[in-house]
């Protein structure tokens, strides 16, 4: 309970602050409403106004909560409204992405600590691949991908890649960088190749960075599938566009809170593993 409580209080102070902000940006629509109808409207009611609208400018959080209801339970699963439906179809291009990024990012991190070359030509490269705002790379990539016939998830999974790649090559540079040169020494005395040492001294000390990167790379893995999404049909991306096209802004908030959902979740699940790993390897209690 003591752990709970100073969450249960920063989560009361946010709702609180969410509906007086709703209260504030949702009542000129209310007074002018009321201004035309000739009325007055104040205290309460005025309020109640404000939390009620179909289209608000800021939905309060029971409509918020409402909306991810709806989209969740009150829908079938494979009707083009439910979020599980949408949900599906944005992890499917996250997961296959973050795969990519991941084995991409290793495989050039592992090239960048025993290659004297890599490290001063690929690692500036990848830095400065970063630098390039992936809302920009969207849409070219998009229609290059559509005119070389490529599926609507190979596209997002591209992104999420190249998302997720960078974070995960950091992680692994500084991991398997992390053995110091005393033990480094001692595997040179026993004659161990570059191969040897990598498998049993410099993988085993890279798995706290791994996951640590591992965790960034997924969720920016996601915010890729996001993004790739914004011209498709399906997914929570596409559930975000829509709703900014018709003025849905309760489908809009809904849809970025089972996104922060899905992106929990995939943490937590990394986490766990990580758990369970390191304490297989004698690493975590």
């Amino acid at each position: 309970m003591n752990r709970l409580l100073p969450i249960l209080t920063v989560v009361a102070a946010i709702v609180v602050l969410w509906y007086g902000a709703a209260v504030w940006l949702n009542g000129p629509w209310v007074q002018d409403q009321a201004a035309r109808a000739g009325v007055t409207v104040s205290g309460m009611d005025f309020v109640g106004q404000t939390m009620t609208q179909d289209r608000p400018v800021l939905p309060a959080p029971h409509q918020v909560i409402k909306g991810l209801y709806d989209g969740v339970a009150g829908q079938a699963i494979t009707s083009k409204k439910s979020l599980i439906y949408h949900g599906w179809i944005t992890l499917s291009g996250t997961l296959l992405g973050f795969v990519i990024g991941t084995g991409l990012g290793i495989l050039l991190a592992v090239g960048i600590v025993h290659n004297k070359a890599m490290d001063l030509s690929v690692m500036p490269w990848a830095i400065a691949s970063q630098m390039i705002p992936i809302i920009a790379i969207a849409p070219m990539l998009a229609v290059v991908m559509n005119s070389l016939g490529a599926s609507g998830i190979v596209t997002k999974a591209i992104i999420s890649a190249y998302l997720s790649f960078f974070p995960v090559v950091v992680g692994m540079v500084k991991g398997l960088r992390s053995p110091d040169a005393m033990q480094l020494d001692l595997l040179r005395t026993y004659s161990a190749g570059e191969a040897t040492t990598l498998g049993k001294l410099r993988l085993p000390s890279s798995m706290p960075y791994l996951f640590a990167s591992l965790k960034v790379g997924i969720a920016a893995s996601l915010v890729g599938a996001i993004v790739g999404e914004l011209n498709q049909p399906a997914g929570l991306g596409a559930r975000l566009l829509s709703g900014s096209y018709y003025g849905q802004t309760v489908q809009i908030w809904a849809a970025l809170f089972a996104a922060a959902t899905m992106a929990a979740l995939l943490v937590v699940g990394i986490g766990r593993i990580e758990t369970v790993t390191l304490r297989r390897m004698g690493m975590a209690r």
